[in-house]
């Protein structure tokens, strides 16, 4: 999981650690040449402040000041291997930005690892990025008037429907009676697919015939759960792309009659940027509450686990992990950042 940006991290690490060590060996020649008693009768005031600091950090604090010019290098590879990592351009640029940022002045004790700093200004800069508006999904599901309807939308082939069954199954294991609407009346076959998820995880179906209104499909569905004090509704809509102005017409109307609590975008991780640009979109059209990104454990580059919150300004609720109902990992930001930073 995430293996190539993995990589280039640690070899951004160990670069800037090299860096700041000759610099280290530079700036102890400067101090002990500034220091050596010279043979004249008298000596001119230092006039370059920034060397002045330099040689009272060595002498009187033994640190070193990290400075700009010393990281360009690293940071410029940084951020072109963040690009190739499928990391949104505004994204990359704003990570590097944070790190030099926090990288730039700091002090670090003469003779002193400087990973923990540079890996601080890392943990910093992604937490920045993929910390976006947090909503905790559990607390919206027990907090609200039942029952809670949520809409999930996205393209297609991008696992939602699968998803939709994982969430249904994390939902009964947490002892909430649940019903899916089967609302993808578009698509040939998406009826018997979600029908087929939620007979294995024995949950009421609210279907119709093929190429019914969508809109009629939610709205039964949450007047069955009315009826029957069920606490959720999930409606599976037909994937679509943005440009398709009947699909979105059709979702624009599933969410005037049965207003949803959560709509929820869902795409795959290995999209990379082309996941973020489908979110971008979907959030200008539709807006969405939050997103979930499925396959990421085949996610090589981790741009789209990155970008995606910063995009729309919308948080990661879950990350698939696998094809089975239980390999759903509630999103924290810290998990991400672990696995991106341990080498």
């Amino acid at each position: 999981m995430f293996e190539s940006l993995k990589k280039k991290i640690g070899k951004f690490k160990k670069s800037v650690d090299e860096i700041i060590r000759t610099q280290e060996k530079e700036e102890e020649k400067i101090t002990t040449k500034e220091t050596t008693p010279k043979k004249t009768l008298s000596k001119k005031p230092v006039k370059d402040i920034k060397a002045k600091d330099k040689i009272k950090s060595i002498i009187v604090n033994q640190e070193v000041i990290i400075n700009e010019k010393s990281i360009e290098k690293p940071l410029w590879e940084l951020e072109m291997a963040l690009l190739e990592s499928d990391v949104a351009m505004d994204v990359a640029e704003e990570i590097i930005n944070t790190i030099q940022t926090d990288l730039i002045g700091t002090k670090r004790k003469v003779r002193k690892k400087s990973e923990n700093i540079v890996e601080e200004a890392l943990e910093d800069a992604l937490l920045k990025v993929v910390s976006v508006n947090p909503l905790d999904f559990d607390k919206v599901i027990n907090a609200a008037e039942k029952p809670v309807h949520i809409a999930f939308i996205g393209v297609n082939g991008t696992g939602k429907t699968t998803t939709i069954a994982k969430i249904a199954d994390r939902l009964k294991k947490q002892n909430h009676s649940v019903v899916i609407a089967a609302a993808d009346t578009f698509r040939a076959g998406a009826i018997d697919q979600i029908e087929h998820h939620a007979k294995k995880l024995g949950i009421k179906i609210i279907k119709h015939q093929q190429g019914a209104d969508p809109a009629a499909v939610a709205y039964d569905s949450v007047e069955y759960a009315k009826a029957r004090h069920i606490d959720v509704v999930l409606t599976d809509t037909a994937g679509r792309m943005h440009t398709n102005t009947n699909l979105m017409d059709q979702l624009k109307k599933i969410c005037r009659i049965t207003p949803p609590n959560l709509i929820i975008f869902v795409d795959e991780a290995i999209a990379g940027n082309d996941a973020v640009e489908r979110a971008t979109l979907f959030n200008k059209t539709v807006p969405f509450d939050g997103s979930i990104l499925t396959k990421i454990d085949a996610d090589a580059k981790g741009g789209a686990a990155i970008s995606i919150a910063h995009a729309t300004s919308k948080p990661i609720l879950f990350l698939g992990t696998g094809q089975e109902y239980t390999d759903l990992e509630k999103f924290n930001p810290d998990w991400l950042i672990k696995r991106l930073l341990t080498t």
